[in-house]
């Protein structure tokens, strides 16, 4: 599956090749940090630096032998270093240099996230802002409530996108973090201000504590975020689902000319994109479970973690960003039909301004429990023998002693109900 649906830069970060290179780029900070406190020669931190290199295929070579990574690593980078390789991995534990490296890759990992979260929030708001004034049937339980705007449809969604963005941030920030401090934490050979001046030439921040690991809260807390925002895609590609449904066709997916929607009907034209959106979504939730699963550890460690991570944080970012584009696309080329959408919220035949009626009788001096027992009878009755609402409330002498004609219409008017539609979008996105 990651195969299928990885875009190339995403899938680079989660490749051997550059997960070796980030444990690579961990020895050289820590052997040049090493340097410079007088621990290790530096013509030694020099040669790991320049000399240091590996090839996926000798490091698997040896790890068939050894059963174990990264002395399989260290053993291949030796072979390019020569006698200075003695200095290479002086002082770390295995998980100094995975976690630490671990979270370059997440920080890779993360900057094209939150690229593509910036991208379909500027979609949405483009969108929004074009259906602004695009009125549509509001539905609550999936019945007609009242009137709303396509366009604050779209703005809700914007304004969600938003706050993942804020959550996304933080949890990627949570992230950015190493450790090099032993095999339980102590710096047993190293000291702190060594483990500082590693973190701050990866552009890292040291953790405040850990064991042999970075503590995994972060790691939850972060697939758990990924796992909000795509359920924010599986929302918005629900509806649009819901929306292109016949009874509704309110708005559909992009559909080209050549292709095709079923093997046995011609006419169909399938929400294929949204439900693909929705079914990959519960992958990455999916995730989350093992996420929280991986905080508690034995002691100072176990490596049970360690095997979930290598499939739940590749897979979770990459179907994250490729989620994040499908939506964007999605929403850039969704096909709107305003015509359809007025027609829906006028197919009850006024029925959904019985809370506006309410309302504008309650206001003449009728008891609100009258005016609703009148509402309601009238409008169960327009219900049920297929009749038109507005028409039918005209002809009720209790309605029209109190409301004028002019009144009356003014009740079904559905501008009326949109008048704040601007203060929502400036609420938004600001004046």
């Amino acid at each position: 599956m990651i195969a299928r649906y990885t875009r190339p830069e995403m899938g680079h970060i989660w490749s051997d090749e550059n997960k070796y290179r980030c444990w690579l780029k961990v020895e050289v900070a820590a052997s040049q940090a090493l340097a410079r406190a007088g621990m290790v020669p530096q013509e030694a931190a020099d040669a790991i630096r320049d000399k240091g290199n590996f090839t996926v295929a000798r490091i698997d070579e040896i790890e068939a032998e050894v059963r174990h990574d990264v002395i399989a690593f260290t053993t291949t980078v030796a072979e390019y270093i020569g006698p200075e390789s003695r200095w290479l991995h002086y002082g770390l534990t295995s998980t100094d240099v995975v976690d630490t490296a671990q979270s370059l890759q997440l920080k890779e990992a993360s900057a094209i996230i939150r690229a593509g979260i910036v991208r379909l929030a500027d979609v949405l708001k483009t969108r929004a802002v074009e259906f602004k004034h695009t009125p549509s049937i509001g539905r609550t339980h999936g019945i007609h409530a009242e009137p709303t705007t396509f366009g604050l449809k779209l703005l809700l969604w914007y304004s969600e996108v938003q706050r993942n963005l804020v959550r996304f941030d933080a949890a990627a920030e949570d992230l950015r973090v190493g450790k090099l401090s032993g095999a339980v934490g102590t710096f047993g050979h190293l000291k702190p201000e060594h483990e500082e001046a590693i973190c701050a030439d990866l552009g890292l921040t040291p953790v405040a504590v850990a064991t042999q690991v970075v503590q995994r809260d972060r790691h939850a807390a972060y697939v758990a975020t990924l796992a909000v925002l795509v359920s924010t895609l599986d929302k918005i590609a629900t509806e649009v689902r819901h929306l292109q449904r016949t009874e509704v066709r309110e708005a559909e997916e992009f559909f080209s000319e050549k292709q095709k929607g079923s093997s046995a009907m011609p006419h169909k034209k399938n929400p294929i994109t949204s439900e693909q959106i929705s079914g990959l979504a519960r992958v990455v939730r999916a995730n989350a479970q093992t996420a929280f699963e991986n905080v508690a550890l034995w002691h100072e460690r176990d490596i049970s973690h360690s095997s979930a991570e290598r499939v739940i944080l590749p897979d979770s970012t990459i179907l994250a960003d490729y989620l994040l584009a499908k939506t964007a696309t999605l929403i850039e080329k969704l096909m709107v039909y305003p015509k359809r959408m007025l027609k829906n919220l006028e197919s009850t035949g006024g029925l959904i301004f019985s809370g506006q009626l309410l309302l504008d009788l309650a206001e003449s001096g009728m008891l609100r429990e009258d005016a609703y027992r009148l509402v309601q009878g009238h409008a169960m009755r327009s219900w049920k023998e297929d009749l038109t609402f507005r028409d039918e409330i005209a002809k009720v002498p209790e309605i029209t002693a109190r409301l004028s004609p002019e009144k009356l219409a003014h009740a079904f008017d559905y501008t009326r109900q949109l008048a704040n539609v601007d203060a929502i979008f400036a609420r938004v996105l600001g004046k």
